[in-house]
């Protein structure tokens, strides 16, 4: 489903701020794989996604998403194969919209932009059912301005948004990171019931080790920009902290800021 083949990217070449933020990174997800992501600051996690959504070029490589090269094409051609959700609650919504108008707009995900993109009874009925399964009262809500809602409602309905078309790809870029912990294991929860429902090739990633190890069948580790772990299955499973951080030290030559990951 995904092919991430040997990519680089250096930010600033040449000057004095020049960053090599992925060295040579390949990746291979298969149909359904959830996949989380972990690494210390600067490892090249949030690079490795924005790459994949072309929000920059890479200096070389390919990008492959379901059997097409996407390694040229820009953000926007994109969008039909990819859905997103940020860090930031902020980002993915129209906050001067009703819910029910963004859900709409999600639902145009990847077709030409037009003056048609409201919803008719019918849409307003799933959109309905759709809200009513996150369990936060939204669906009572749907006429409200989506710039009133809780952080955590916003990234929830966020998710709804970025599954809507059921995408080839999802991406999840630290999606929980800005919300306090109740809320973050909420959400946590319905990505995990989404990603399963609709068997949804997914990357996550996160900052906290114990999240990278209870989610997903696959857990990848990366640093200076390469992939240096890729368990899954029962390996992954049988996974404990401890083990995730002799496996890093043994494949990288270097100690992590364990406190962070843990708690993060």
């Amino acid at each position: 489903m995904l092919r991430v083949e040997n990519i680089y990217k250096t930010f600033f070449p040449g000057t004095i701020n020049e960053k090599r933020a992925l060295q040579g990174l390949s990746l291979h997800l298969q149909p359904g794989d959830f996949a989380t992501v972990i690494g210390g600051n600067g490892a090249g996690k949030s690079t490795t996604l924005n790459a994949i959504a072309g929000v920059f070029a890479v200096d070389s490589g390919k990008i492959i998403i379901d059997g097409e090269d996407l390694s040229k094409k820009p953000e926007h051609k994109r969008a039909k194969y990819i859905g997103r959700v940020f860090q930031d609650p902020m980002m993915g919504t129209a906050a001067g919209m009703m819910i029910e108008e963004n859900l709409a707009l999600a639902a145009r995900r990847g077709k030409t932009p037009g003056l048609s993109w409201s919803f008719n009874d019918e849409q307003h009925e799933h959109f309905y059912e759709m809200l009513k399964e996150l369990d936060l009262g939204l669906e009572e809500r749907m006429t409200a301005k989506v710039g009133l809602l809780s952080g955590g409602q916003r990234q929830a309905l966020t998710l709804l948004m970025a599954t809507l078309k059921k995408p080839k790809l999802l991406l999840l870029d630290e999606h929980t990171a800005a919300l306090d912990p109740k809320t973050a294991e909420k959400v946590l929860g319905l990505t995990d019931k989404i990603v399963k429902k609709d068997n949804l090739t997914t990357l996550m990633i996160t900052h906290n080790m114990r999240d990278a190890l209870r989610f997903g069948n696959r857990l990848i580790m990366l640093h200076n920009g390469r992939v240096i772990i890729d368990v899954q299955g029962e390996e992954k499973k049988n996974l404990q902290i401890p083990d995730l951080l002799e496996m890093f030290e043994k494949a990288s030559g270097d100690t992590m800021d364990s406190d962070r990951l843990l708690l993060g």
